[in-house]
């Protein structure tokens, strides 16, 4: 290789090697949440366990708490949050046209979606399937529902799936479809369809906060259908869409190392590497994300990690009484699996 090369070589692999040492710079999206001081989080109308208000009007959640984690990222506070309830039929139009900044509202990731709403999503924050929601006693299993009558919500992978199964088993189920969420529980619950579904999560939800007697009610045991919910931004903001994703990475990534809402700042005197990466106390990712190096120690600190958020929002010791199962970590069995914070 002659002289002129081998310079020119090495000014190429200099300017790559300063390009990639540059810090993040702000994007449109996160300009407008510092102006306001706020971020807009798009969420559903009323999911007990994953975006529910009280009668005060607080606002808790699995979906919830992901949100407020990343307030307290970017933001330093992760009460600095306006909640958008919004049904299935507002969300992706809502996060399109710039009413919410996030759309956290238990969502599909599907081809179709992420290719085609001009949005991102963020990544995996329960993995679903889609289940039926029965009377006890009448039926066991899904394909015994030939001709039944089944509740299900417009606008939505639910109706889709639930045509789709239908099709394949040549079970001549006959969908009662409604726009809103509670017209359709409703019609479930009053006797005027045989079953209800949507995601499994869901039908748990529901049935702890809606029926009369929910032990008169399960769950069948059939999933019908890979439900990988999850937030979503738009796309055109590559700073904000990776502050996004490593917030949820990292709540993950902290169940793995141990660091709690309740031992976040004990921790910080840790002599794990992995540790003092995570919490900055001994390299500083925050700067790759336009961020200080507390950045994830006040997300932890507000919601706790992962494990801790399900366990409080959904787990078997709350109304929901979900399993880990799928959820839990990858070393546990579970499909959480986060990536790298270093």
């Amino acid at each position: 290789m002659k002289l002129n090369s081998l310079k020119l070589t090495a000014l190429g692999l200099g300017a790559a090697a300063a390009l990639m040492s540059l810090p993040a710079h702000a994007g449109k999206t996160i300009d407008a949440i510092k102006a306001r001081g706020q971020l807009i989080c798009g969420v559903n109308v009323g999911l007990a366990g994953f975006s529910a208000a009280d009668s005060n009007g607080n606002w808790t959640g699995l979906d919830v708490d992901y949100c407020k984690a990343v307030a307290a990222s970017l933001l330093g506070d992760a009460t600095k949050v306006k909640w958008v309830p919004l049904t299935a039929q507002q969300r992706f139009t809502a996060l399109q046209s710039g009413e919410v900044d996030i759309l956290s509202r238990n969502t599909t990731n599907t081809l179709s979606r992420d290719a085609s709403l001009g949005l991102h999503f963020v990544g995996v924050n329960y993995y679903d399937g889609q289940g039926f929601l029965v009377n006890k006693g009448k039926i066991s299993s899904a394909k015994q529902l030939k001709g039944a009558t089944v509740c299900v919500q417009s606008g939505t992978t639910t109706e889709k799936n639930l045509t789709d199964f239908s099709r394949a088993n040549n079970l001549g189920i006959k969908a009662v479809v409604f726009e809103k969420l509670e017209a359709s529980t409703g019609a479930y619950f009053s006797g005027r369809c045989q079953a209800y579904t949507t995601d499994a999560s869901g039908l748990a939800s529901i049935r702890a906060k809606e029926a009369k007697d929910p032990a008169a009610h399960v769950i069948l045991p059939d999933l019908i259908s890979k439900e990988p919910l999850g937030p979503m931004i738009r796309r055109g903001d590559d700073e904000f869409f990776a502050i996004t994703k490593w917030v949820l990475n990292g709540l993950i990534e902290a169940e793995e190392y141990g660091i709690t809402q309740a031992n976040v700042d004990q921790m910080k005197t840790s002599t794990d590497p992995q540790v003092g990466r995570m919490l900055g106390t001994t390299e500083d990712l925050g700067k790759h994300l336009g961020l200080d190096k507390e950045w994830l120690a006040r997300a932890i600190k507000a919601v706790g990690n992962y494990g801790e958020s399900f366990e409080r929002n959904v787990g078997p010791k709350t109304p929901i009484n979900l399993p880990r199962g799928k959820n839990n970590l990858w070393s546990n069995g579970g499909f959480m699996y986060a990536a790298p914070l270093r």
